[in-house]
């Protein structure tokens, strides 16, 4: 295990050490995977269905679940050479699920052929992702620049934490200006430029060719959170080095797991998991092979449900705006990255399946959901994103709260900014109908003055 940045992960399985039919051999060496020369990248769905598929232990269409710890071998002198990273998961050598195990490295060749990487590891959430990451790519006195709009979460993380328990600091950009990008990156000192493909909450869209090529002429790697927009955006396609995820919304689709994912070349992935210093094998977050198997079965239709969660937004936003609301979408014309985002976005998936609707005010933002929750049935107030139901929330006092008030400002989150993940249950006109209904109640209390921002 000590030589893992020796084997590449991102490739089928050779012979295994149990003996397997025929017919596994001919689906190996069906397709070479995500990276192999011979198969175009297309788009994310047709990665997708040229992936290895896996078939169960008794020839089932779904592959079996491993839920194992541990791994037994048949001969002695087998362990030390596992160990010794003679052997190893690409050959169907496993030792213990912290470290590889089938299930999960079965996802992590779904979420590579999703993103058009070498290689990917699911981890037990988006945060342990990034974290991971960004601690195995920068060290002590070490510096990273980031973008300004980012999720609390990973705000904090950069802002607090890094700085405090390893001595990596972090300089916040507007990352649509280039100039102050660039000169925020010093060379020898910046390891990692970091931004969100489509920032939370404000759905800002990056200019991922760009900003990647001014980071390598420096010699930074560009990590890309891609969370709010899989099969609509493929960083790593437009010059990203890496791609991390919270598997959790979009992806997952259900609410009802925590996961996350990291996809880049094989050879991070690999230095990842080294035995003695790799942040996933050594900080261990480490996801559920039951888990796994319930992501692996919802992946080959992330590419329809994107496209309803994206096509209701840009219906919702549209209508939305001609009533005279404050409306933020990627898709609308007057959205100032709306240019940027077609010249980028893959074909046929639309804008994105969030939208915001500013309020400007916390208590316009409150009633507003809560008439959209509790008087018309339109949704739930909720975090998260992704969901088969519409979630909405005020994200200055929910998923941005770990910033102050000056960094939400620099950040353009304004105080009754709601964030809207549009949900695909239902007809689209019944839930046209329930949103109208809470605007015209809100509208009734002619005090709050909701139709006053003309755009």
């Amino acid at each position: 295990m000590a030589e893992l940045k020796n084997r590449d992960l991102g490739f089928p399985a050779g012979k295994k050490r149990g003996g397997h039919d025929d017919q596994y051999d001919v689906v190996a060496k069906k397709s070479m995977l995500y990276s192999s020369p011979a198969v175009a990248w297309e788009d994310p769905a047709a990665a997708l269905a040229s992936a290895r598929h896996e078939f169960g232990e008794h020839g089932g269409v779904n592959m079996s679940i491993e839920a194992s710890a541990t791994f037994t071998v048949m001969e002695p002198e087998t362990m030390r050479r596992m160990f010794s990273g003679e052997l190893g998961p690409d050959r169907d050598f496993f030792i213990y699920s912290r470290h590889f195990n089938p299930t999960v490295l079965n996802l992590g060749r779904q979420m590579a052929a999703l993103e058009g990487t070498e290689a990917a590891y699911c981890t037990s959430s988006g945060m342990s992702a990034i974290s991971s990451v960004l601690m195995q790519l920068v060290s002590s006195g070490e510096h990273i620049v980031a973008s300004r709009t980012l999720y609390g979460g990973t705000h904090a993380l950069l802002t607090h934490f890094l700085p405090r328990v390893a001595n990596i600091t972090t300089t916040f950009v507007d990352v649509h200006d280039m100039e102050m990008v660039r000169n925020a990156m010093e060379v020898g000192k910046t390891k990692v430029l970091y931004f969100e493909s489509m920032s939370n909450p404000t759905l800002n869209v990056a200019n991922i060719p760009e900003l990647s090529r001014m980071a390598h002429e420096k010699g930074v790697t560009v990590v890309v959170d891609n969370t709010f927009s899989p099969m609509v955006l493929s960083p790593a396609r437009l010059g990203a080095d890496v791609v991390v995820h919270s598997i959790s919304k979009f992806i997952s689709g259900g609410a009802d797991v925590i996961a996350g994912a990291v996809c880049g070349p094989a050879s991070l992935v690999n230095s990842m998991m080294d035995l003695h210093q790799g942040s996933l094998m050594l900080l261990g977050p480490t996801m559920n092979a039951k888990v796994a198997f319930e992501l692996s079965e919802r992946i080959p239709h992330l590419g329809l449900r994107m496209k309803e969660h994206c096509s209701r937004a840009m219906v919702y936003a549209t209508r939305m705006k001609k009533m005279g609301l404050k409306v933020v979408y990627p898709g609308l014309e007057d959205h100032p990255q709306n240019k940027l985002l077609k010249s980028m976005k893959n074909k046929d998936y639309g804008y994105g399946g969030l939208l915001c609707v500013d309020m400007e005010t916390e208590e316009k933002a409150n009633r507003f959901m809560n008439l959209l929750q509790n008087y018309s049935q339109f949704g739930f107030m909720a975090v998260s994103l992704g969901y088969y139901e519409t979630l909405m929330s005020c994200s200055g006092s929910s998923t941005s709260s770990e910033m102050n008030a000056e960094e939400k400002q620099l950040a353009g989150i304004s105080p009754g900014l709601v964030r809207m993940s549009v949900g695909y249950i239902g007809t689209l006109e019944q839930r046209w109908s329930q949103l109208e209904k809470a605007l015209n109640r809100m509208q009734a209390d002619s005090s709050l003055g909701l139709f006053n921002n003309k755009n």
